[in-house]
């Protein structure tokens, strides 16, 4: 995850040199989401057929290429297109496949068990290597140049391969079932409505969730620059670091959550209060900072609390044999909203503005984290008409 967020972290420095507008900038945010989507269906869909390691190694070297790519040939709008995409099809075949090949290993050692708490670990994982990304990036460009904050991304991937082959078992467990359609048919899982009301909690979570994650170093430096006489105290990059790694704690909180009083239950009361907190977000920023910064954070913890949560609803629901294919169908259906997010996001910055150059107001912050609040929102309503009949 070290070059996920490298661009969104250091997206003032790329508006400026590359003078993007917030549209521009939107399309790179959320082109690493769509090459994710053109990849997943069947990167994640093969985990049922073939061992889910090959898929994941190969899928981290694919990211490393990415980061490089950034690092030494990027110098504009397409060809940042162009490896931002390349970075989303490494995501695709490796964090899916990687929870497949995860709860593969757990269900092969306890048969039956309920394996949230790992889930929520894994996915939470995701979040911490948003952190360092987030992290790294700032202080690397700071000290260096945005080249070398890309060219250091580019050990995280090759890291995690080292990892992988020195301490995963050595052979994968054999599938309890093979699925008796081919690879790309989808239909058992759609067909599956309680997997379908996770599937799309997912997708609005994601809109919500990367939106926030691409533009949120764009917006504490707006807030910090709406009152001549305060400053950050720290780098925009360390406080979007900090806020994700708030996202370990709220994710395992929210599944102890949904062990307590169901997990249908738990998804809508944190959802909620995510929306209703993202309704006065944006219209905050020029407030003192330290009270934005601690609305950052909140709103970081409430977007995270109920992601394990939802992830472990559609493992558990999916049909006999075909958990690959609903985890590809809920990254493909999800990671949509991934994409329309940060694109979205920069549209309604933009159209909110009264000089049609979003960012510069308060107004165009607050209505854009409005929409956010508005998707999010979705979730619960989802969850109400797909799984009513699961006793969650």
């Amino acid at each position: 995850m070290l070059g996920a967020v490298t661009f969104p972290a250091l997206l003032p420095q790329f508006v400026d040199l590359w003078h993007l507008s917030k549209t521009d900038a939107g399309w790179i945010n959320g082109i690493y989401y769509a090459g994710y989507l053109l990849a997943v269906p069947v990167l994640v869909s093969l985990t049922d057929r073939v061992a889910p390691r090959r898929i994941y190694l190969i899928s981290l070297a694919i990211s490393a290429v990415s980061s490089l790519g950034f690092a030494t040939v990027t110098d504009g709008f397409w060809s940042a297109m162009f490896f931002r995409t390349l970075g989303g099809i490494g995501l695709a075949g490796s964090y899916m496949p990687g929870l497949k090949l995860l709860s593969d290993h757990l269900e092969h050692l306890g048969p039956g068990r309920d394996n949230s708490r790992a889930i929520a670990f894994y996915t939470s994982s995701f979040g911490i290597g948003t952190s360092l990304s987030f992290f790294m990036a700032g202080e690397a460009a700071q000290i260096w140049d945005w080249q070398t904050a890309f060219g250091i991304a580019v050990a995280g991937p090759l890291l995690a391969i080292i990892l992988s082959v020195a301490l995963l078992p050595r052979k994968d467990p054999n599938p309890n079932a093979i699925p008796s359609t081919h690879l790309l048919d989808f239909r058992p899982v759609l067909r599956c409505k309680p997997a379908m009301a996770y599937v799309l909690a997912y997708t609005v979570h994601n809109f919500e969730l990367f939106a926030y994650r691409s533009w949120m170093v764009a917006f504490l430096v707006y807030a910090a620059s709406t009152r001549p006489d305060q400053g950050m105290l720290i780098a925009a990059t360390t406080w979007a670091a900090i806020a994700n790694l708030f996202g370990l704690p709220a994710s395992v909180l929210g599944n102890e959550l949904s062990r307590r009083i169901g997990r249908h239950r738990a998804i809508t009361i944190i959802t909620l209060s995510s929306a209703a907190l993202a309704c006065f977000l944006g219209f905050s920023a020029e407030l003192p900072f330290w009270i934005v910064v601690t609305l950052v954070l909140i709103y970081g913890l409430t977007i995270t609390g109920e992601s394990s949560s939802v992830t472990a609803g559609v493992v558990a629901a999916a049909p006999e044999g075909y958990r690959g294919t609903t985890m590809a169908v809920h990254s493909c259906i999800g990671f949509s909203g991934a994409f329309a997010g940060p694109l979205m996001f920069g549209v309604a910055l933009d159209l909110s503005s009264a000089t049609g150059v979003g960012g510069e107001t308060t107004a165009s912050w607050g209505w854009a984290f409005v929409l956010c609040g508005a998707i999010v929102a979705l979730s619960p309503v989802f969850l109400l008409v797909l799984g009513k009949n699961r006793k969650e």
